[in-house]
């Protein structure tokens, strides 16, 4: 489903919107803020890492702007994402809170702005909020926008009042929480599906089928995971704050799954989720 198949850490899809983001990232999700935050960052873009990702909820997006800019690295070459919370959905709160992240961040621009979650007061202010992410682009402080947590329902709404389709719709998925149906949908309107929590925050990494899987490639399951992702076309970005780890993390472009052990892991669709709100919840 991948539209080209990622081939390393630098490997890049192009988004609708025109920019291209790597196919594999680190997540920053519980980060605890300040120096292991920025310790992370640091660790992931010496480990080739080229996509990071952060929110304002998250209290770090300072320590990631730091990170990066303290790097080495050209700001061109790092594609950095950020997301608006839920609390200021709205035309008037989603220009101030964008326009806080760049400042917070202290860079030049965001690569891609995105709505934490559908929730929201009213459909209509969520519709205000995804007018405002179209001004925000149109001024350069984000070269593109997205969403996160959308159901095909939430999809459907923006897709009958706006001009401009998100970029990348970023939701829970792995094996436990695969809904093909949702892969269809958003690939087949031309948003690209990323992945949060694709390795279940830890919870299902002993889980025997996808131990066996490891071991007859000499894996970690955490690599076992992100490389189901990476096949069905979906963009990864596991979290950790451990070098070792994230370097770890980082290796799986050597070694493919095969059909079987796709199919094998696919059929564990149905487990819980790690996120307490489910989205198909919210009107």
């Amino acid at each position: 489903m991948a539209a080209t198949e990622p081939v390393n850490l630098s490997s890049r899809v192009r988004l609708n919107q025109g920019t291209e983001m790597p196919w594999l990232g680190l997540g920053v999700f519980l980060s605890e803020p300040g120096r292991p935050t920025e310790q992370a960052v640091r660790w992931a873009l010496e480990a080739g890492y080229r996509l990071i990702d952060t929110a304002a909820m998250y209290h770090n997006e300072a320590d990631v702007g730091r990170a990066v800019r303290g790097s080495g690295v050209p700001r061109e070459d790092v594609f950095v994402t950020t997301k608006l919370w839920f609390t200021d959905h709205g035309y008037g709160s989603a220009l101030k809170a964008g326009r806080e992240s760049l400042e917070r961040l202290g860079l030049d621009y965001i690569d891609l702005y995105l709505i934490h979650w559908p929730r929201a007061p009213t459909p209509e202010a969520r519709l205000d909020t995804w007018r405002a992410f179209e001004v925000l682009q149109k001024e350069g402080v984000c070269r593109a926008i997205g969403v996160s947590n959308y159901t095909v329902r939430h999809l459907e709404e923006l897709r009958k009042h706006s001009s401009v389709f998100p970029a990348v719709d970023q939701v829970e998925f792995h094996p436990w929480v695969y809904d093909p149906e949702f892969l269809e949908y958003v690939v087949g309107h031309g948003i690209r599906p990323e992945a949060y929590s694709p390795l279940t925050r830890g919870r299902s990494l002993n889980d025997p089928i996808v131990g066996a899987i490891a071991k007859a490639h000499g894996r970690s399951p955490a690599q076992v995971l992100i490389r189901w992702g990476l096949q069905h076309g979906i963009i990864e970005i596991p979290k950790s704050v451990h070098r070792e780890r994230i370097f770890e993390n980082a290796r799986v472009f050597d070694f493919a799954l095969s059909s079987d052990e796709m199919r094998r892991l696919d059929a564990l669709r149905g487990g819980p989720r790690v996120t307490q709100t489910d989205p198909s919840t919210l009107p």
